[in-house]
């Protein structure tokens, strides 16, 4: 049988969910529930459900990003929303991460049974059967949509990370911190911001931290230890060896050049 996850903060939902739909008639059965994002992530992850039907507007989370991490390393898993949020755009931007429907509160009975009906066929045109035994692989146009949803989450969560990086680059940052705030793990955010940026999170955060660097060695009141300490490195020496990896030429060379120039 398929297995399903439902995700939503109002306990009655999630119980109306699972007691007023015909589960079986789908050869499917709910295998798990929960109240909010993080904790169904966890879920999705050691349950490995078929389908999940989830609000993507609770507590805590960011909806579009908690999409974008599933599919992204969940490309073949269904996931339909059932929500109040109402906004083109949002509705929009789901879909093309992969979501298979978006669906209003309240919704009716035959709009969730047409939700649950097309991810089931999906699943069954990808190979996905349900059962324990491996299915062939599903037609060549399915795989390709996945593959393609998959990607497109994928560049969703490095251009999100990327902008964490940005936004929080003269903290004390980690790949740790970064992969939380994009609902992934940190060996997973490390592959794709290797693949996508070509870099590693070490590298990337570095380079951000040169370039705003070199912004302030324009303004010769500022002392190189003092800006060093501004973008984000814990000692100079550590700067130093960046700086002149990333630039071919010391800081303070680099200073002279511009200033002379």
């Amino acid at each position: 049988m398929y297995k399903v996850m439902l995700v939503d903060d109002e306990p009655i939902i999630v119980e109306g969910l699972s007691r007023s739909i015909a589960w079986e008639k789908w050869n499917c059965e709910v295998v798990a529930t929960a109240h909010d994002g993080l904790e169904g992530k966890e879920l999705i992850e050691t349950k490995k459900p078929d389908i999940v039907l989830m609000d993507i507007c609770m507590p805590e989370m960011d909806g579009l990003q908690m999409i974008a991490a599933i599919k992204s390393q969940f490309p073949d898993l269904e996931v339909s929303v059932l929500t109040g949020y109402r906004d083109f755009e949002y509705a929009q931007t789901a879909i093309r991460l992969g979501v298979t429907r978006f669906l209003l509160k309240p919704s009716n009975m035959e709009e969730l049974e047409e939700a649950i009906g097309t991810m089931c066929a999906n699943l069954a045109r990808k190979g996905i059967t349900g059962e324990s035994a491996p299915a062939q692989s599903g037609e060549q146009e399915a795989g390709t949509e996945a593959t393609k949803h998959e990607s497109v989450s994928s560049s969703f969560i490095v251009k999100n990370a990327l902008t964490y990086i940005e936004e929080n680059y003269t903290q004390k940052l980690t790949l740790c911190e970064v992969a939380e705030k994009t609902y992934v793990s940190q060996w997973h955010l490390s592959k794709l911001l290797n693949r996508y940026a070509g870099q590693s999170f070490s590298e990337i955060l570095n380079h951000v931290r040169i370039e705003h660097a070199k912004k302030l060695l324009e303004d010769p009141s500022l002392r190189i230890g003092d800006i060093s300490e501004q973008v984000g490195f814990l000692d100079l020496a550590h700067f130093s060896r960046v700086f002149k990896k990333q630039e071919g030429v010391s800081a303070n060379e680099y200073r002279n050049q511009v200033l002379g120039r």
